[in-house]
Formats: C-alpha cells, structure tokens, sequence
C-alpha cells in the first residue's frame, strides 16, 4: 500500500469560499458539502486558469468555479446538467428579461397533458405518483408555453432550470425518481411556483458540453480538472437499474427534452433508460477477464488521458472499489499531492485509517479527495 499524505484543512472564513453560493435539485451524491474543501484545494494551486468538471450533474461545483473567475467547462451526459450549465455559465440576459417571463408562465391555467397522465396523482390515485396532479397540469401548460415562445437556447435554459428547481420542491419522493414515497410528502401539497434562478455575473470564458468525458478531455488542455464519476454500490444486491443516474433522474430528461417518450415499468422510466440501453462505463460493475471493474479500468483511462497538470478526484466509502485499487490508477498516472478525508457526519477531515478497504464496515459515508499533479 503506497504512502499517502493526509492533510487536516479548517475552512479560513476570510477566504473567498464564503462568496461561492450554488444551487441544485436534491441530487444523488451531490457535492455541496464538499465545495468549501474543494475550492480551497484549488486556491493553493498556482497558475490555474482553466478548469474541467468532468462529470457536472447539477453544476454545483461548476458555479463555484465559475463565480471564482476560473475558466470553467462543464461536462456530462445528460440533457438536464447541460441546461444547468448553460443556466448559470452563459446566459447573459438580465434578470427583469426572465423575471418578466416567469410571471407570465405563472400565471398560466393549467390543463391534462402528457406529464399529468404518467406522473400527476392525488388521494384517489391507487398508483403512486411523484407530483400532485395540480402541479402537473401546471407543468404541462408552461413547459409548452416554453417551447412556443421561441428563445434563444441559453435564454430557454434559464427557464427550464427554473421549472425544474420549482418542480423538485414540490415532489414526493426521496429525491430520486426510481420509486416514489407510499403517501403524499408535505411538500407536494405546495402550490408550483416558478422563481428567478440565482444567477451571477459572468466573467469568465466558460464552455459547457453534453457528451462523454473523454470527449471534453480530448479537446483541449486544462490546468485542472475534477472528476467526480458515478461510482455505483458497494451493495451486491442493488440491482443495476437503482445506481445508474438515468434512471434516478428520467423525468428531469423529459422536462428538458419534451418529447413525450415511451414508457415502462411502475414509475413510468423512459424506454432510453433500460439498463441495457444506458449504461455509461463507469456505472458498470462487472469485473473483465482479468478481474477488475470495468469500471475502474475505465478512470484509469481518465487520469492517464487527461491533459491538466492537475487532477482532483472525488470517491467514497461506499464506492466498490478499494483504496488500494485506486493507488494503483494513481500511482501510475502522476503524482499523489494530497489525500484528504471528509466526514460527511462531522463534516471536518480527520485521520485515515490505512487500510486497504474504505471505512465503510462501521456504516460511515466519507468523501475522498485525491490531488493529482501530472
């Protein structure tokens, strides 16, 4: 087992952490814990302009870059992180411009669509549903609204980010869309209101791709990169279906895309959705013939491909591979700067246990942090 160094970081409140305000949907695995440490980690590092967030989601971590006046791209495969993206990273229209539009599609009547067949319910519906059908029938009437109105894509993407977050307050779920909660959650009662998104002023080159991640690697040379992959289970018996982020978040696709899919199964998944269908590689946990994870095969690949001087990877406990396992990818790709512990409870870094399997056996979730210097 190689030697890693730990460091212990105490967030500095007079440092510009404080000023990073993001916002998102409640997200599987997000990172708004970690933003401080993560922020302050790339403080320390010299000569860093222009920065990657391989695998952006709700581009937390891509708004912090951004209002800290980093070049911040913005990479991930799906349709829904691309609008966040381009929500908080490129659109420059004022805020009365939107603000004016919002109140138009709140004041809309809203009427049975396609969302209110498949995912609107109330207290006579015997299937389980994730929104009230009252706030469906307001969601059909504005997101067709969006589309008549004829904006420009970035323009369009502050709305439908607006209509997500309005949306992902009103739900009745755990915050995932694989399965939804047996009665009604005290939030869905609410009323759908559309809000202003918490834009800041731009004032960076920023980019924002939808694609794989070693698409954005290959185009171009970063100074640092953050890499946060879907890491999966630990869990043998979870099926495939429940860590794949396709299927935990299909709905939010089909707002973005209002494409009124085929469906199947109890919640109503997008046909393009099927474990068979989508299925990034690393979200694939099967073992190759040499008997590792494809998976982690996969972001050995990542590191060694990537042009940044730095890299900074985000895993945890609960991840199926060992620590081990990524000393190895590590070790091979470049340096080892750093190695850094959180503990979500605590929410302070403490000391590692040198062992080669993650703390997980005592029901800890901990975040890593690795610093690469290639």
């Amino acid at each position: 087992m190689p030697q890693y160094l730990l460091n212990i970081y105490f967030l500095d409140k007079s440092t510009d952490n404080v000023k990073v305000k993001t916002e998102g949907i409640k997200y599987t695995g997000s990172k708004l814990k970690i933003i401080p440490y993560i922020t302050q980690i790339l403080s320390k590092l010299d000569g860093v302009r222009n920065v990657l967030d391989g695998f952006s989601g709700t581009t937390r971590v891509s708004q912090a870059f951004a209002q800290l006046g980093y070049n911040t791209t913005a990479n991930d495969i799906s349709a829904w992180s691309e609008v966040f993206a381009t929500c908080y990273l490129k659109s420059s229209e004022t805020n009365k411009f939107f603000q004016d539009i919002i109140n138009h599609l709140n004041n809309l009547k809203g009427y049975n669509g396609w969302f209110t067949e498949h995912y609107g319910g109330d207290e006579n519906n015997s299937e389980k549903r994730p929104f009230q059908s009252k706030n469906t029938q307001k969601l059909d009437a504005i997101r067709d609204e969006i589309d008549k109105l004829n904006l420009s894509w970035e323009n369009k993407c502050v709305l439908l980010t607006s209509l997500i977050y309005a949306l992902d307050s009103v739900d009745s779920t755990m915050g995932h869309y694989v399965a939804y909660l047996n009665s009604w959650s005290q939030r869905s009662y609410n009323d759908m209101k559309l809000k202003l998104p918490n834009r800041f002023e731009i004032t960076s080159n920023n980019e924002v791709i939808r694609g794989d991640v070693f698409n954005a690697i290959s185009k171009k040379e970063y100074d640092f990169a953050y890499f946060d992959p879907p890491y999966g289970s630990n869990n043998e018996k979870m099926p495939p279906s429940r860590v794949r982020y396709a299927a935990y978040y299909h709905i939010w696709t089909s707002v973005i895309l209002n494409d009124k899919p085929p469906l199947f199964g109890k919640v109503n998944r997008r046909e393009d959705t099927r474990d068979n269908v989508a299925v990034s590689v690393f979200e694939e946990f099967k073992k190759n013939e040499k008997g590792n994870f494809i998976a982690m095969e996969a972001l050995r690949q990542l590191i060694e491909n990537t042009n940044a001087r730095y890299i900074l990877l985000s895993y945890n406990s609960h991840g199926r591979a060992t620590k081990q396992e990524l000393g190895d990818i590590i070790n091979n790709a470049g340096k080892l700067l750093e190695m850094i512990e959180i503990d979500y409870r605590k929410n302070v870094m403490g000391n590692m246990r040198r062992t080669n399997e993650w703390i997980n056996s005592d029901g800890k979730y901990n975040e890593y942090l690795f610093l690469i210097e290639k």
